[in-house]
């Protein structure tokens, strides 16, 4: 069964010969239960019949990678706004309009979504449509546009950047607020608290977990040879660890050290510098004013990317609904389209409404259509082998937020 959180783009064969028969016809079907919109298809250049079989089989490859790249994007914006629902809705925008208005325009009118001739013409070859759509290979059409594709290695270099300096910045940040076996010692260590300038002594700085001070105090002088007896002095505690000074001979350093390993004190590399307080404050303030800077403009680049890939993605399911149309009603192109959104609480009675009314149509064996057993589709999930109903029928995924 097809999503109930789906537009439902339907194409069907003139019953009356009028073309707004079927808009009229749906709306009057589904009432209340769904809106209604009309749908526009393209006349294009279907080439020879053995071109659009191989046309429809290699169609879901790529419907497939647009609408995970909408997904992605879709993933990204509500990333970098904390999923807040309002801003979700200024940023998921199309053509700066709500979704639902770029695909139902008009809910109940038959002036529905239209197939922009602008960027893909009318009458062109439908191969090179798709050709253009996902740049698979060039053409020679005067179109410009901006391929998927384009979009997809564009956001992912740009959120790979940020994605960078995030975790640089969580990184610093995580070094001023940890616990004392791994923050920053910077601005805790005072020059008072070590021994400095001396050829053969040096303060070794130890994290000590609270439960093993009593331990530490009566071991660290002997932990090795060549430590400076009562040189051991507390500077810090926090919830899990005492900070512990110890002063031994530069000669059994690395021997002391492992010591502390093995006894689970932790001790901790420091050097000091006069001006690390006030370096550690200035890469904290330029690492949070470029994340800022890169979290800006990838959001306003999301925003825009969304637009025209869900522009892209709709484009692309109306081409699958003219090829599918062809195969199914033969030529010349006498039917038309219609978007239906249904309501969740009865589209399976839509469903089975319109799989009533088109049951004139019946020239195939059916597959569960309005069966209800199938299981409705998750948010921009894995793209299912088409289910075969009388009509044909393509979802586009609604824009949850």
């Amino acid at each position: 069964m097809p999503s109930d959180s789906a537009y439902w783009l339907i194409s069907a064969p003139h019953r009356r010969g009028d073309d707004q028969d079927l808009f009229r016809s749906v709306k009057a079907l589904v009432g209340d239960n769904a809106a209604v919109g009309g749908l526009e298809i393209p006349d294009l250049k279907t080439g020879t019949l053995s071109s659009l079989l191989n046309l429809s089989d290699s169609l879901p490859k790529y419907d497939a990678y647009f609408t995970q790249t909408v997904s992605k994007l879709l993933d990204t914006i509500r990333s970098l706004v904390s999923d807040d629902k309002q801003k979700m809705r200024s940023y998921t925008t199309v053509n700066d309009q709500p979704v639902d208005r770029y695909v139902i325009p008009s809910p109940g009118s038959s002036q529905g979504w239209k197939w922009d001739r602008s960027r893909w013409g009318s009458g062109g070859k439908v191969l090179e449509v798709v050709e253009a759509l996902n740049k698979l290979a060039l053409t020679t059409r005067d179109v410009v546009i901006q391929e998927m594709a384009s979009i997809d290695t564009v956001q992912k270099q740009k959120l790979q950047n940020y994605n960078y300096i995030k975790g640089n910045l969580s990184s610093a940040q995580r070094k001023r607020t940890g616990n004392l076996s791994t923050r920053s010692l910077v601005g805790v260590v005072k020059k008072e608290d070590i021994v400095l300038d001396s050829e053969y002594l040096e303060t070794l700085i130890v994290a000590v977990p609270n439960n093993l001070v009593k331990d530490w105090n009566e071991k660290y002088e002997r932990l090795t040879a060549m430590v400076v007896p009562r040189s051991s002095t507390k500077i810090a505690s926090d919830s899990e660890f005492t900070l512990q000074t110890v002063t031994v001979f530069k000669k059994v350093k690395d021997e002391y050290v492992h010591k502390c390993r093995e006894n689970k004190f932790h001790a901790r590399e420091f050097t000091w510098d006069e001006t690390a307080v006030e370096k550690q404050k200035q890469d904290l303030a330029d690492l949070e004013a470029e994340e800022k800077e890169l979290w800006t403009d990838l959001l306003r680049l999301s925003r825009t990317n969304f637009s025209e890939a869900y522009q892209l993605l709709v484009h692309l399911k109306t081409v699958r609904v003219f090829v599918e149309s062809v195969l199914r009603y033969g030529l010349p192109a006498d039917y038309s389209g219609v978007v239906v959104k249904p309501d969740a609480k009865s589209s399976l009675k839509t469903l089975k409404s319109l799989s009533g009314y088109f049951s004139f149509l019946t020239t195939k064996e059916k597959k569960g259509a309005g069966s209800g057993d199938g299981d409705v589709g998750g948010e921009f999930g894995a793209i299912m082998d088409q289910e075969y109903y009388d009509f044909v029928l393509f979802e586009v995924p609604e824009v949850p937020v």
